[in-house]
């Protein structure tokens, strides 16, 4: 195993230091727990919108955090759920008096621990749980469905709407609705290596490709010679397209993720030819995003994530934002 890391078990904290070195202006980092705040939290009459996973898909979340995003993000161990008490305190830290929305992905022990934190918290306290990915009904790590892609849009567009003044139930309702709308699906060319493990998640053949992965470093739902690149994009894409399913003069919001590992050239590939597949069938890609914003570790591969949009989602996504990993309008 070869990585940029000193120990594999204070990986997270050591990221963590450097996080708050990089970004100070945006963010400020606490350790015990482990909470990433944004600088100017609390903000009086704001619905916070707070988020969490396991370390290893960055800049997913604490790279969101900023505003028009994420107030704050609760980072537990690689590919590990964070503790209770990590999104106890990112509340206390982030209520401004107009109570909380947890993000949460459809992960077992997410949905555990930011549960258990919300009945305990003294703010109003609300969750949603996402889980757009059309791969698998269960996984070793789900009841249902997971959450992946969709949830970087999601605190997107719930985060500049808290941030125009939305009340906790109107956040929460188009949460909501956005969960409804989008859907994912992603394939590996290589699988990644958690440190504290130290060798591969499983094992791709040089000609082999892994469809319906998750970001975990779970193996997909099938496994198969791996193609061309229209090849790959038509595998995620057709599944995605029928699960809603999306339909000729559907408005949608397209993103083509890196699992870590691909190369922005290939990115843009793959991209350009989901666009034209989009085209063909009559759907109109109205807003894109390009680029590794929910990765796992440095495994090679892509996802793709498509949004119904309506008039209000675009607004949204329109709005300023100003975190470590997306910044526009501002």
């Amino acid at each position: 195993m070869k990585k940029i890391i000193n120990d594999p078990e204070t990986v997270v904290q050591d990221a963590l230091r450097g996080m708050q070195a990089a970004h100070s202006d945006l963010l400020t980092v606490h350790h015990d727990p482990a909470v990433v705040v944004r600088a100017d939290a609390p903000v009086r009459g704001k619905v916070a919108i707070i988020s969490g996973g396991g370390s290893g898909h960055e800049p997913l979340h604490g790279g969101f955090v900023g505003r028009g995003m994420l107030d704050a993000a609760c980072p537990g161990a690689v590919f590990t759920s964070p503790t209770p008490d990590q999104v106890l305190d990112a509340v206390a830290r982030t209520d401004g008096g107009a109570g909380a929305l947890l993000i949460v992905k459809n992960y077992t022990g997410d949905v555990l621990n930011f549960e258990t934190a919300g009945e305990m918290a003294e703010s109003e306290v609300r969750s949603v749980v996402i889980d757009d990915d059309v791969a698998v009904k269960d996984s070793l790590y789900t009841a249902g469905r997971r959450g992946v892609g969709g949830t970087v849009l999601l605190e997107k567009i719930v985060g500049a709407a808290a941030d125009r003044g939305a009340d906790l139930a109107a956040c929460e309702a188009l949460a909501s609705r956005v969960i409804g709308s989008v859907r994912s699906m992603g394939l590996a060319l290589s699988a990644c290596t958690v440190p504290h493990v130290g060798s591969p998640s499983f094992e791709l053949a040089d000609d082999e490709m892994e469809i319906g992965i998750g970001i975990h470093g779970e193996p997909g739902r099938q496994r198969v010679p791996a193609g061309s690149a229209t090849e790959m994009v038509t595998a995620l894409l057709d599944p995605i397209l029928e699960d809603l399913p999306f339909a000729s003069g559907d408005r949608v919001l397209l993103f083509t993720n890196s699992m870590g590992g691909t190369p922005l050239i290939e990115l843009y590939l793959a991209h350009g030819i989901a666009e034209q597949l989009l085209a063909d069938r009559g759907i109109t890609v109205e807003r894109r995003l390009v680029g590794p914003y929910i990765t796992s570790l440095e495994m090679q591969g892509m996802s793709l994530t498509l949004l119904k949009l309506d008039d209000e989602m675009v607004e949204l996504w329109d709005a300023p934002v100003h975190t470590p990993a997306l910044r526009w309008g501002v």
